[in-house]
């Protein structure tokens, strides 16, 4: 198994691809022998991350592109979410559990949170007009 390893996907913001890039990510991560939880919880992160881009960074429009950057080096997983959408005016607010700018009922405003309870670090970098990006960090066998 190689010690460090990387990859790249790209995609449109469809709704649909949302299992796409956590199957893609969980393929690629599996490589390391990650236990059944931890699989688990990098890609139910993924997911919460690129959906965060689709409803929220472009608004279920189906015109943005999201990219995933993937890389490890030992036991340790780097995942990096990226959009070009509308961007987080406040970071802090937008990672407070329940908070949502949705109007959607059915938001329960936890993305981030639910991103940070499955990984170990969790950083969001975001400017207004120009996009969001969404650092994650998961060490496996500890």
């Amino acid at each position: 198994m190689p010690k460090k390893n990387s990859m790249q996907i790209q995609f449109s913001s469809n709704s649909l691809n949302e299992s796409f890039a956590r199957v893609a990510v969980a393929a690629f991560i599996s490589q390391l022998d990650p236990t059944v939880e931890e699989l688990y919880d990098i890609k139910m992160a993924v997911s919460e991350a690129v959906t965060n881009s689709i409803i929220h960074g472009y608004e279920n429009e189906e015109t943005g592109e999201i990219c995933i950057n993937c890389a490890y080096e030992d036991e340790v997983v780097n995942i990096e979410i990226i959009d070009h959408g509308k961007g987080i005016p406040n970071i802090e607010e937008a990672m407070t559990a329940l908070y949502t700018t949705s109007g959607d009922e059915e938001r329960a405003g936890l993305g981030f949170t639910v991103m940070q309870s499955m990984m170990d670090e969790v950083e969001v970098f975001s400017e207004v007009g120009h996009g969001t990006t969404i650092r994650m960090k998961k060490s496996l066998g500890v």
